[in-house]
């Protein structure tokens, strides 16, 4: 298919090694009408008529008639008839103020090719993410196994053609999911085995379902849904995501099968991470195929357990239940949970639930805990809490690359929710006749926290 100029594309592809040389005393230069947006620490120089953004602790200076916009902890020069808009912290010097140590050439492209790599690097994942699907679909992890292969070999197993298989494979390679040995010659690294379906700890049906044509037709509407706050995915299937699962077996399967998976890191965390001998008997809530559950009960041989979820969702949970033994000491009970939650625990477990819907929704669900708590009976959330402002020091949410914020991206054009603040779970909880008594990061599963709540 003819897409344009020629070469168009190899263009993109050297993006990432291009930089103008053009500088200032400052590490980025805009000329006139342009925009500018500067990462943490950057020193941005914008000319009449721009608009400049600038990050974190960034230093900005500004000329005659442009707009700055400067973050947190911000360093910002205005000069003549510019307006400056400064974030908390920070200050405005004279325009006399320079750099001590004016930055070599060198120092600038460094720094701006980290920059694009940095940009082109995320324009690029979207087909990372189907490198990660296609590699799934073929069951290329499986077929090359614990030992090295020829692509040839590969790709006759999975009914494919020998050069293009090659060139996924390097593509793999690339992605740190496979290691070339010998031209043509490959195998799988720790990271690449993840993909095999047949470990206990795959992730190839979360990589499925995050990769699931249904669920990236609503991405493509994200400024859409940041525009009118309104669900995409409703807009674009004329019904809401878990109808259209219902109505999708396949589908569900995927979906059951990622929750599955992506509980199990959890499941190994959790159950030495909170006092559950304090309790008899614990409902969890949503819990699906029962993977968080039965790593509970396999720890507390004292503990009770109440599967509650809907029919679809408790589809697999016997299953589960029988290959860990749990069958006598854990009971399955079909429900919705906007309508009641049954009584009966003194531990009432939600994970990775209350994110899925509206804080509306959220009090209803946590309302019908409440309805059941007995005396001195608690109720757990399991899931990440953000913090009240983005940082990116190793300490902070944002350790996991900006996972969990594409996450909250990813409930508000699929299914409505939100991540929460920890104000914000204090303020459903609230409403819900609940408050929280503790909320403490689960180390090993990061980013979920322990949200500990009880009657008011």
């Amino acid at each position: 298919m003819h897409t344009g100029r020629p070469g168009q594309w190899s263009d993109v592809g050297r993006l990432a090694q291009e930089y103008a040389e053009e500088t200032c005393h400052a590490h980025t230069t805009t000329h006139a009408a342009s925009r500018t947006a500067a990462g943490p620490g950057s020193h941005t120089t914008t000319h009449a008529g721009s608009r400049t953004a600038a990050g974190p602790g960034s230093h900005t200076t500004t000329h005659a008639g442009s707009r700055t916009a400067a973050g947190p902890g911000s360093h910002t020069t205005t000069h003549a008839a510019s307006r400056t808009a400064a974030g908390p912290g920070s200050r405005t010097c004279p325009t006399h103020e320079r750099r001590s140590t004016p930055m070599t050439n060198t120092d600038v492209l460094a720094a701006g090719m980290a920059d694009r790599e940095l940009i082109v690097r995320l324009a690029f994942g979207s087909m990372a993410a189907q490198t990660l699907r296609a590699a799934a679909r073929l069951r290329v992890v499986e077929l090359i196994g614990d030992a090295q292969r020829r692509a040839a070999d590969v790709a006759a197993d999975a009914g494919a053609e020998h050069q293009p298989m090659t060139r996924l494979l390097r593509a793999l390679t690339g992605l740190g999911l496979l290691e070339e040995h010998t031209p043509d010659t490959f195998s799988v690294t720790p990271a690449g085995a993840l993909l095999s379906s047949e470990r206990p700890d795959s992730l190839t049906s979360l990589v499925r379902l995050l990769t699931e044509p249904v669920l990236v037709r609503a991405w493509e509407h994200l400024d859409g849904s940041i525009r009118t706050g309104d669900i995409a995915f409703d807009t674009v299937f004329g019904t809401d995501f878990f109808t259209h699962l219902a109505q999708h077996p396949e589908l569900s399967l995927v979906f059951n099968a990622a929750m599955s998976q992506a509980a199990g890191e959890t499941a190994a965390a959790l159950p030495s991470a909170f006092d559950f001998g304090r309790f008899t008997t614990i409902t969890d809530v949503g819990g699906g195929d029962g993977t968080l559950l039965a790593g509970i009960l396999d720890a507390h041989p004292a503990l009770a357990g109440v599967l509650y979820d809907t029919a679809d969702g408790l589809a697999q949970a016997p299953e589960k239940l029988q290959q860990r033994g749990l069958t006598e000491r854990c009971s399955l009970i079909a429900g919705d949970f906007f309508r009641s939650v049954p009584k009966g625990s003194d531990l009432y477990l939600i994970k990775s639930v209350l994110h899925d819907w509206t804080d509306e929704q959220a009090v209803t669900i946590l309302s019908h805990c409440r309805e059941v708590l007995p005396p001195g009976g608690r109720v757990l959330i399991v899931e990440p809490v953000l913090p009240d402002v983005v940082t990116t020091t190793a300490q902070s949410h944002a350790a996991d690359g900006g996972i969990t914020y594409l996450s909250d991206l990813n409930m508000l054009v699929n299914v409505g929710g939100r991540e929460r603040t920890r104000k914000d779970f204090e303020e459903v909880c609230h409403r819900a006749g609940l408050s929280l008594t503790s909320v403490t990061p689960l180390a090993e599963a990061t980013p979920y926290s322990l949200i500990e709540a009880v009657a008011d």
